[in-house]
């Protein structure tokens, strides 16, 4: 196929034609121009490519064009079974995909429904039992509406794994295995992720049947559109590193920017930090309810807050128009969490811009692993970082230790040794046993007073 065709030319229905249309859609990406006729064919597909280049589209409208046919306007729940299940490994990629979904599926007919966890189950519940065609689901609270029978998956013709090795990577495997097991045996199979190992491959080979593999680009890359710089700074200086590379030209000018972090206490006070420095900024990660994460993505893209501090629960299903600046704070530990960091920004053909801080000697293994993956090395640049005066306090101060005197100023410790003289202890005196009668004596007063005799 031409790389300079349309959507037209994939023969899509008009309606869907209609509604990419409206969101901007004008030419296909290359994994969308390579996948789409296949899963319009109906064949099993494996697809590879970088984050941002499409891949939502690539399963979305062919799998909408699939069902068509099936688009009705009854109220009867029956009229309107799943025909479509996508699974997805974090809420937040479920509510993207989901909102794609929706748009393609504007001017259907088809009825989408998205469920995950973090939120009233009660809410899925409605409008799964009113009936919906394509379900997007995290696999933990699908399983929870199956054993609740809120849903039913005997009628699913397609079934898509979206991030399929982030799911395997995240321990959903015995989840998604109960859950395939719940559809039917002839059915298309879909698995479509950034980075393919082989032992996701292998292990698609349960899932698949016969599948047909479509990579668009070099396995584990990232986008050539992203500029990649790495700072070596010591732990210590990396607060100050980041407010330096804050200040500068290219992301000063830039309306959001997603700053990674490895752990969810580094994720709250590192914006709580920034904060006190004027800087407009929020933390979204794991801790935080569904709603909370919801309200702090709509800021984020509203431009409300500038700088959006995350652990590795936003790497995966962000889907920013403008976001022309990733920080990694932290260098990450999987190496394959780098490529869908950075994967956040060049989406769509734009140009970004993508910095590591990095320790050395405390970071070195883990960013060697990054080069060994993605096949390209890295210019360790050394940034000079300036102490900042902290908010309400005077500037960072560097430790420096006292200096050592060589002739001790404190007398006690010039005299000489002199061995202690043992003091004579006085002589303890030991009790006497009183005798029979002192016992007597001492107890008759008691005895007369509770009315006894006294025996003499």
């Amino acid at each position: 196929m031409s790389e300079t065709q349309t959507f037209h030319d994939f023969g899509l229905h008009d309606t869907l034609l209609r509604a990419i249309a409206e969101m901007g859609y004008e030419k296909p990406t290359p994994i969308q121009v390579k996948a789409i006729p296949l899963v319009l064919a109906g064949s099993d597909v494996m697809g590879a490519a970088q984050t941002g280049t499409g891949k939502t589209a690539s399963f979305g409208l062919p799998l909408l064009a699939r069902l068509l046919s099936f688009a009705n306007t009854s109220a009867s729940p029956a009229r309107h079974p799943v025909r479509a299940l996508v699974l997805t490994p974090t809420r937040e990629l479920a509510d993207q995909v989901h909102e794609n979904l929706s748009a393609y599926a504007k001017y259907t007919g088809l009825r989408t429904a998205c469920v995950f966890g973090g939120v009233d189950i009660r809410t899925q519940e409605g409008q799964l039992r009113r009936g919906v065609e394509v379900v997007v689901a995290t696999p933990g609270r699908l399983l929870d509406h199956v054993e609740q029978r809120n849903i039913t998956l005997s009628q699913v013709q397609i079934v898509v794994l979206d991030e399929a090795d982030r799911m395997l990577d995240m321990g959903f495997l015995p989840d998604i295995s109960r859950i395939l097991k719940l559809l039917p045996v002839a059915r298309q199979s879909l698995m479509f992720s950034a980075t393919f190992s082989p032992e996701i491959k292998k292990l698609a080979g349960n899932f698949l049947n016969n599948p047909k593999l479509v990579e668009v680009a070099r396995e584990n890359s990232t986008a050539k559109t992203i500029t990649q710089k790495v700072y070596e700074v010591h732990d210590s200086e990396k607060v100050d590193a980041l407010l330096e590379i804050l200040d500068d030209e290219a992301c000063e000018d830039a309306k959001n920017i997603l700053v990674f972090v490895n752990s969810k206490i580094s994720c709250r006070r590192l914006a709580r930090t920034l904060e006190k420095y004027g800087i407009q900024s929020d933390a979204i990660h794991g801790d935080k309810t569904q709603e909370e994460r919801l309200k702090t993505l709509d800021a984020f893209k509203k431009g409300e807050v500038k700088v959006l501090v995350a652990t590795d629960v936003a790497a995966r299903g962000l889907d920013i128009a403008d976001l022309p600046v990733v920080i990694n704070f932290d260098v990450p530990f999987n190496a394959e969490d780098y490529v869908h960091r950075i994967g956040r920004t060049g989406r769509a053909g734009s140009k970004g811009l993508a910095i590591t801080l990095m320790c050395p000697g405390a970071d070195e293994k883990n960013l060697v692993a990054i080069e060994t993956l993605t096949k390209q090395h890295f210019s360790r640049n050394r940034l000079d970082v300036r102490a900042r005066r902290r908010p309400g306090r005077g500037p960072r101060k560097v430790y420096t230790p006292p200096p050592v005197s060589p002739v001790s100023s404190d007398p006690f410790f010039d005299q000489p040794y002199e061995p202690s003289v043992p003091q004579p202890q006085e002589p303890v005196a030991t009790p006497v046993k009183p005798t029979r009668g002192a016992k007597e004596e001492k107890k008759a007063p008691v005895a007369a007073l509770l009315g006894g005799l006294i025996r003499r």
